[in-house]
């Protein structure tokens, strides 16, 4: 058998194409399968043990690569490794399993390294309870581990999402050279629904940029482009330099200079600002004639539908703005939307992690207000969310 057609039968393989009843954990890892990944390596925790598990079953049948680490330290370490081999590698978690990745998540922000990493979030802090859905972790991801950096951080608030930001996810963390996380929760980890898994060919892939010819370290400018430096991946004749000290284009360390470090600093992070607006996806409803917008992510977002619904038919001229994209921040689509409507409702399930954002993004041209769940860990009963929307109106 050829190559060729050896890669299109691992490949129609790995896309599980039709109409599937499927758990949000279960899309997940079909979406990583489909997006190209062939290196998984986790350590069972609740509410996410279902990925794992999927994977250890699916991985084989593509000739990817399972491995159960020790602990979730060993696990993101695996990840990084595989990555630098030019393969498409992820790990997934929930909370605590994110706490203990914090070092090794910044050193895949420092030396630029491509991989997914999966939350399922459950309730915290400290072990918490494992089987109750939390957003607690919303800037954790953000800013989880030390010093100045970016990071990339999308929502889920479906199975069929599950499966489909689980590829967008991939094609971010290839296209920008970087760690991206799947903030899911056990809501949507766990739930059941209708999942579309499209052809092969319908699912568009972003493939790794590496260099092009094969040189030594101080001729391949490796690193610490605004524009994404090629990657040059271990095992393909390429000679480079890996580090996670501050360092040059070239991967050289530079652990004296002030000077190194802006350069180093300001460049990992420009590689993201610059091209937020390539990045941010949002999704919105009824905000044409909207005087009232309800911002809410991930699970949350179906509560907050289900609660425009039920204004709108009571009379009330209210809309929905969600953030699919968590980080980078959609700051100046919320600063656009304040100057449209007089009033925003911010839903999370947690104490406001993402409200205070939000607030400050409205430049004070909107009355913002924070709603938690009626019970943490639950999704809000839209009828509360109509108590408040007719408090505002009186």
């Amino acid at each position: 058998m050829s190559k060729a057609v050896l890669r299109t039968s691992l490949l129609r393989k790995a896309v599980m194409t039709g109409v599937h009843f499927m758990q949000g954990n279960i899309a997940c890892a079909e979406g990583a399968l489909a997006a190209g990944c062939r290196f998984f390596a986790g350590y069972p925790i609740t509410p996410a043990t279902e990925i794992a598990e999927h994977l250890a079953l699916r991985m084989p049948e593509v000739n990817g690569v399972y491995v159960q680490m020790e602990d979730e330290i060993g696990s993101i370490a695996a990840v990084i490794g595989a990555s630098w081999t030019g393969t498409k590698a992820m790990t997934a978690t929930s909370g605590p399993g994110i706490s203990l990745m914090q070092e090794n998540i910044g050193y895949a922000v420092g030396t630029e390294t491509p991989c997914v990493i999966v939350d399922v979030q459950r309730g915290g802090p400290t072990t918490g309870i494992p089987s109750v859905p939390f957003q607690g972790d919303t800037l954790q991801a953000r800013r989880g581990s030390h010093g100045e950096y970016e990071i990339i951080a999308i929502s889920p608030a479906s199975p069929q999402e599950m499966f489909d930001l689980t590829i967008q996810a991939f094609n971010l963390a290839e296209k920008f050279r970087t760690p991206v996380y799947l903030m899911a929760d056990a809501f949507v980890g766990h739930m059941r629904e209708k999942v579309i898994i499209p052809e092969p060919d319908d699912i568009q892939l972003v493939d790794r940029k590496i260099p092009q010819d094969v040189s030594g370290p101080r001729e391949i400018a490796g690193f610490l482009d605004e524009d994404v430096a090629p990657m040059p991946v271990l095992g393909r004749g390429f000679k480079t330099h890996v580090t996670g000290s501050c360092h040059d284009r070239y991967g050289q360390r530079n652990v004296v200079d002030a000077e190194a470090l802006d350069f180093f600093v300001k460049q990992l992070s420009d590689k993201i600002r610059k091209h937020a607006d390539e990045i941010i996806m949002t999704e919105s409803s009824d905000l044409d004639d909207a005087d009232i917008a309800i911002i809410s992510y991930g699970s949350v977002s179906r509560a907050g539908k289900a609660a425009t619904m039920q204004a709108r038919e009571a009379g009330f001229k209210v809309g929905t703005f969600r953030p699919v994209t968590l980080w980078p921040f959609p700051e100046t689509q919320i600063a656009e939307l304040a100057e449209q409507v007089g009033t925003i409702l911010v839903l999370e399930n947690n104490l406001g992690q993402l409200f205070h954002y939000v607030k400050a993004a409205t430049n004070g041209n909107a009355d913002v207000r924070f709603i938690p769940p009626t019970v943490l860990g639950t999704l809000h009963n839209p009828e509360q969310i109509l108590e408040e929307i007719k408090s505002r109106e009186t």
